[in-house]
C-alpha cells in the first residue's frame, strides 16, 4: 500500500506539471501574437515553471522520505493508512493536551558555559489537522510538540527557552495508541541551527477518561547518539482532556466535607466576587497559599507530613493551578504543587513527589470548593510509567466574608487526610490562606473587623496641625510603599505596606486608578485603616531569628488610625510567629507591635521622604523582643507631579501650534511672491496637513484629554490653568487650519485655473495611486500588529492563564494617523520624481519648520520617558502616545525619516526631482511638460 501511495502522489505531481507547462506555453503564445516583445520577456514563464516544478518535486520527495521513515520506525505500533486529502472539520481530538516531561538533556544544555535559569519542564502536545482514513477508527494527525527548555546564552544573546517539533503520524482511537516523526530545531554549542528528527509514540490516548488517567509517551532522537542533533529520550506525561468523568465530587460525595467547622470563617458566594465566575477562583498565574499546621506541630520531627516523609523537610506553600474547568457545570481539574521556600516560581520545575492531581467542585450551600485530590505513584523510572492513585486527600477552600487582623487573606481553606491515624499516608489538618493582598481586586461584599483601634489610640500622640500643608487622602496611591528597612546598625532589608481597608471599605488596588472614595465617607478626623506589611531580611541579620533560609520573610497585619490632616498613621499589628524548623502553626500571634509612618505634605514641590518605624512593645527580656526597625521610602506623589508636567505640555502644545501658523503663513507669503510655483505643489500633502488639524477640531477635544477619571481630577485640581489654556490651543489650532485652508483653496484653484495643466494632474493622480495604497497597508499591518500584541499580551502557562488588557484598535488606527503625519513631505517627494520638477515649491521655513514641529514631540518624549517613571494614565497633552507611534525605537526612526525626506525636497528643488537617478534617466518623460503661464 505505501508504495502505491507514493507511486500515486508522484504521478498527480506530473500531470500537474505537464498541465501547468502546457498553460504557461498557450499564455507565453498569445503574448507573442498580440504584442511584440524581447526575447528575453519570455524568461520570468521559465522561472515560475522551474520554480514551481522545483517546489512540487521537493514536497513530492520529502512526503515520500516522510512515508518511508514513519513505516520503519511506527509499522509495529500503529499501522498507517491511505488518508482522505480534506481535513475533519471538527477534530476528533482536543487542540492541546499539556503535561510534563523528563529527559532530552541536551535540548537545553547546548553550551557547558552558558548560565541556565530554572526552567519549567513542561511540554505541549497541539493538534493542527485529523484526516480520516480508509479503516474505522484510524486516524492520520498533523501534530505540534513544544518542549520547555531553558533560556540558551551564547556570547551574551538570549535564545529561545522551547523547542517545537512539527510531526505526522497515525492514532488508533480503539488502542489509544499514537505514533508519530517529525522534525524540530535549536541551536548547537557553535551557535549554528540544527535540524532534529524526532519519532513521538503516546499511549492511553483514549476517549473515555477520569481522575486516575493519564497519557504516557516518549520522544527518541532518530539520530545517531555520535551526531550533534541527537538529544537523549524524553519521557513525558499528558493530562487526558477528552470525556473527562468527574467521579470523587459528583453531587452525592458533597456531605464527605466539612462545613463551616475547625475555624474556618464563613465564606462568600460566587456572585459576590470580582469576576463573578467559578473558573475565575485559580484562573490567575499562580494561586500561591501559606501553610498553617496544627498548634501542636513545634518542629519537622512531630509534624504530619502531607507529602511523602521521605522529603526530610515540611513543605510551607501551596500552588493551585488549572488543568480544566467547566464554568455551567462548576466543575474543575487542579495540580496542588508543594514547595519549601518563600514563593513558588512561575517557571518551576514539576515534580511529581511534590504534586497531587484533583478535581473540585463548588458547593452553593456551604460556598467552598470541594476538591479530592490523588498522588503520583509508579515512577521511579521515568514519566511514561507514572500513573494516579491514593486519592484520599481532600482540600476545601472558601473566601471570607469578614476579614480581621488575625486573618485578612482573601482565600481561606484547609487540607486533610481521610485516612485513619493508623494507616499510611495519614496527616493532621494543616490550615493554608493566600499569600497576601497586595495587588488584585477584592471582593465588594467582604469587611474588615477592627479590633486593636483602641488600643492603638492609646499608644500614639496626636501632632499638632499646620496650616497650609495638605497630606495624602486615605484612599490615594500614595498609601502604598515600597520602602527601605535598617536597623540600628544601618543593616538593610526591604519591604511594602499596602492598605488592606479605610474605614467600612476594602481598598481596591490598582497601578493606574486610585481606590474610589465612599459617597458619605468623612475625611475629616483620623479614620480607621487596616495595612498588610511584608518586609525581608537577611536571615543573619534579622532581628526576629525565626528563619533558617538567607532571606526570612515576615507578614504583619496592622491596624489603626490615620489623619490625613497631619498625615500621621499609627497602628497595632500582629505578625505570625514560626517554629525553628520552619514549620508555620495556625495559632501563633504577637501582637505586641507598634508602628507609626509618618507622610510629608503633597503640596510641596520636594515631598521629601516617607518615614516610620516598627518596633516591639515588649519587654527587652522577653523572647519576642525585637530591637526598632526604621524604613522609609521616597514619596512620589503623581498627582502633583502630573500637575508640573502638564503645565509643562501646555505651554510645548501653544508653542508648536503657533510656530505652525507661522511656517504655513511663510509658505502662504512664499507663493504670494512666486504664485507660479502654485501648481506644483503636493494636493495630497496639503490635504493630509490640512486633515491633520481639522479632527481635532471636529472631536471633541475635551475628549481628546479627559480620558479617564485620574485625568479628569488632574484638570479639576489644576485651579483652571489648563482649562484657561485649551480654549487658547483650540483658538491658535483653529487659525492654523485656517491658514492650512487657504493655501489648499490657492494651489486647487491655480491646478484648476489654468487648463494647461492636464500633466499636472495626471502626475498627482499617480502620487494618490502611491499613497493611497501605501497608506491601506499600513493600516492593516497596524490591525495586524494590534492583534498580535494582544495575543502576545495572554502569556499562556502550562495550565494556568495571566492576561492583561487588550490594546485598542482605533488607538492604535490613530497613532498610525499620526505616523502618517509624520511623513507628509511624501507625496511632494513623489510629485517631485514624476515630474521631475525643481521648482521652488515649497519655501524653506514650510518644510523644514513643519517637519521640526512634527519631531520635537519624540524628542521631549524621549526626555519624559527618563524623567518620569510612572506609568501613563492619560493625562499626556504633548507627545500623547494616542495621537501618534511613542517608544525608544519610534522616537529615534521618526525623527531620522522626516529629516531624510526634508534634505530630498531640499536637494529636488535645487537639482532636480530625479537627482538621485542616473543621468540617462532623469530626462525620461511619461508624459509632455506644458509651459506654465503666470498670472503675473
Amino acid at each position: 500500500m505505501s508504495v502505491w501511495s507514493v507511486f500515486t502522489q508522484q504521478c498527480c505531481s506530473c500531470s500537474f506539471f505537464f498541465f501547468l507547462q502546457e498553460t504557461i506555453t498557450k499564455a507565453m503564445n498569445t503574448s507573442a501574437m498580440t504584442n511584440y516583445s524581447p526575447r528575453w520577456h519570455s524568461l520570468p514563464w521559465f522561472l515560475i515553471l522551474f520554480f514551481l516544478s522545483t517546489t512540487f518535486s521537493v514536497i513530492s520527495v520529502s512526503s515520500s522520505a516522510s512515508q518511508d521513515i514513519y513505516y520503519e520506525h511506527c509499522s509495529s505500533t500503529v499501522a498507517g493508512s491511505h488518508p482522505y486529502q480534506v481535513p475533519l472539520s471538527k477534530l476528533p481530538l482536543p487542540r492541546t493536551h499539556n503535561g510534563y516531561y523528563t529527559g532530552g538533556d541536551k535540548l537545553h544544555n547546548q553550551n557547558s558555559d552558558s548560565y541556565y535559569p530554572p526552567f519549567s519542564n513542561s511540554i505541549s502536545l497541539s493538534t493542527r489537522a485529523v484526516h480520516e482514513t480508509g479503516i474505522s477508527g484510524l486516524f492520520k494527525v498533523e501534530l505540534s510538540l513544544t518542549v520547555g527548555v531553558s533560556n540558551i546564552y551564547y556570547q551574551d544573546r538570549r535564545r529561545r527557552n522551547s523547542v517545537t517539533f512539527k510531526l505526522q503520524g497515525y492514532w488508533s482511537e480503539p488502542k489509544g495508541n499514537l505514533c508519530a516523526v517529525g522534525t524540530g530545531s535549536t541551536y548547537s554549542k557553535e551557535d549554528y541551527l540544527l535540524k532534529l528528527s524526532a519519532l513521538l509514540k503516546l499511549s492511553d490516548l483514549t476517549k473515555s477518561t477520569n481522575i486516575t488517567s493519564l497519557i504516557s509517551g516518549t520522544l527518541q532522537s532518530l539520530s545517531s547518539d555520535n551526531e550533534d542533533s541527537y538529544f537523549e529520550p524524553i519521557s513525558m506525561l499528558l493530562f487526558p482532556q477528552m470525556n473527562y468523568q468527574y467521579t470523587y465530587v459528583s453531587d452525592y460525595s458533597k456531605h464527605a466535607f466539612p462545613g463551616g467547622i475547625d475555624h474556618l470563617p464563613k465564606g462568600l458566594p460566587l456572585g459576590s466576587l470580582p469576576t463573578q465566575t467559578f473558573c475565575s477562583i485559580v484562573s490567575r498565574r499562580i494561586n500561591q497559599f501559606n501553610l498553617k499546621y496544627s498548634g501542636g506541630c513545634v518542629s519537622a520531627k512531630n509534624c504530619s507530613n502531607p507529602l511523602d516523609e521521605s522529603i526530610g523537610y515540611m513543605p510551607t506553600i501551596m500552588s493551585l493551578s488549572e488543568i480544566k474547568c467547566s464554568e455551567d457545570k462548576e466543575r474543575m481539574r487542579v495540580l496542588v504543587e508543594f514547595a519549601n521556600g518563600s514563593y513558588i516560581d512561575y517557571y518551576r520545575h514539576f515534580s511529581p513527589i511534590m504534586t497531587l492531581v484533583g478535581e473540585g467542585s463548588w458547593d452553593g450551600t456551604k460556598n467552598q470548593l470541594c476538591i479530592v485530590a490523588c498522588r503520583f505513584m509508579g515512577m521511579a523510572q521515568s514519566f511514561s510509567d507514572a500513573r494516579l492513585g491514593d486519592c484520599s486527600t481532600m482540600l476545601t477552600l472558601r473566601f471570607p466574608e469578614v476579614w480581621s487582623i488575625r486573618g485578612a487573606s482573601r482565600i481561606v481553606g484547609q487540607i486533610w487526610s481521610k485516612k485513619t491515624v493508623n494507616e499510611s499516608g495519614y496527616f493532621d489538618k494543616i490550615m493554608f490562606q493566600s499569600d497576601s493582598n497586595r495587588g488584585g481586586a477584592v471582593e465588594s461584599t467582604a469587611k474588615y473587623e477592627y479590633s486593636k483601634i483602641d488600643i492603638a489610640r492609646k499608644s500614639c500622640s496626636n501632632p499638632s496641625k499646620t496650616k497650609g500643608k495638605i497630606y495624602p487622602d486615605a484612599f490615594s496611591n500614595e498609601m502604598r510603599i515600597d520602602m527601605s528597612v535598617k536597623n540600628s546598625k544601618g543593616e538593610v532589608g526591604w519591604g511594602y505596606s499596602v492598605p488592606i481597608s479605610v474605614g467600612n471599605q476594602l481598598y481596591q488596588y490598582s497601578s493606574s486608578v486610585e481606590s474610589e472614595e465612599p459617597a458619605n465617607f468623612s475625611s475629616s478626623g483620623p479614620v480607621n485603616i487596616s495595612y498588610h506589611i511584608g518586609i525581608t531580611v537577611n536571615s543573619m541579620i534579622s532581628p526576629f531569628n525565626a528563619s533558617s533560609t538567607p532571606y526570612e520573610r515576615v507578614e504583619i497585619i496592622a491596624e489603626g488610625l490615620y489623619d490625613a490632616e497631619t498625615g500621621s498613621l499609627c497602628m497595632v499589628g500582629c505578625k505570625t510567629l514560626d517554629s525553628n524548623d520552619h514549620a508555620p502553626t495556625n495559632d501563633s500571634l504577637d501582637c505586641k507591635i507598634l508602628v507609626k509612618i509618618k507622610f510629608p505634605p503633597t503640596n510641596k514641590r520636594n515631598a521629601g521622604r516617607i518615614k516610620g518605624s516598627i518596633e516591639s512593645t515588649r519587654i527587652r527580656s522577653d523572647h519576642l523582643y525585637f530591637e526598632v526597625l526604621d524604613f522609609s521610602a521616597y514619596a512620589y506623589y503623581t498627582d502633583e507631579a502630573a500637575n508640573w508636567r502638564m503645565d509643562a505640555e501646555i505651554i510645548m502644545v501653544l508653542i508648536s501650534t503657533t510656530l505652525s501658523c507661522v511656517f504655513v503663513g511663510l509658505q502662504l507669503f512664499h507663493v504670494k511672491r512666486n504664485s507660479h510655483v502654485l501648481p506644483f505643489t503636493s494636493l495630497v500633502m496639503l490635504s493630509i496637513l490640512t486633515l491633520g488639524y481639522m479632527i481635532p477640531l471636529v472631536l471633541n477635544f475635551e475628549a481628546l484629554f479627559l480620558r479617564n477619571s485620574r485625568g479628569r481630577s488632574i484638570f479639576f485640581d489644576s485651579g483652571g490653568w489648563i482649562e484657561a489654556n485649551e480654549v487658547i490651543v483650540r483658538m491658535v489650532g483653529m487659525v492654523a487650519f485656517l491658514f492650512q485652508f487657504r493655501l489648499l483653496h490657492r494651489t486647487w484653484s491655480a491646478r484648476r485655473g489654468d487648463g494647461n495643466q492636464k500633466a499636472l494632474w495626471i502626475a498627482e493622480k499617480r502620487v494618490l495611486f502611491v499613497v493611497l495604497p501605501l497608506c491601506a497597508a499600513g493600516a492593516l499591518a497596524a490591525v495586524i500588529a494590534n492583534w498580535g500584541n494582544n495575543e502576545n499580551d495572554v502569556v499562556m502557562d502550562t495550565y494556568s492563564l495571566r492576561s492583561t488588557n487588550p490594546r485598542s484598535l482605533w488607538g492604535d488606527l490613530k497613532s498610525y494617523a499620526g505616523l502618517v503625519l509624520d511623513g507628509f513631505l511624501l507625496p511632494q517627494i513623489l510629485l517631485n520624481l514624476f515630474w521631475n520638477s525643481r521648482e521652488r515649491a515649497l519655501s524653506c521655513g514650510f518644510y523644514m519648520g513643519n517637519t521640526l514641529v512634527r519631531l520635537l514631540p519624540h524628542a521631549y518624549d524621549l526626555y519624559r520617558a527618563h524623567n518620569y517613571f510612572h506609568l501613563y494614565d492619560g493625562s499626556y497633552i504633548y507627545a500623547n502616545p494616542g495621537a501618534d507611534f511613542y517608544s525608544t525605537a519610534w522616537d529615534v526612526a521618526i525623527p531620522l525619516g522626516g529629516l531624510v525626506f526634508a534634505l530630498i525636497i531640499y536637494l529636488q528643488q535645487k537639482f532636480g526631482g530625479r537627482f538621485f537617478f542616473p543621468r540617462r534617466f532623469r530626462e525620461l518623460e511619461g508624459y509632455e511638460k506644458v509651459p506654465v503661464v503666470s498670472d503675473a
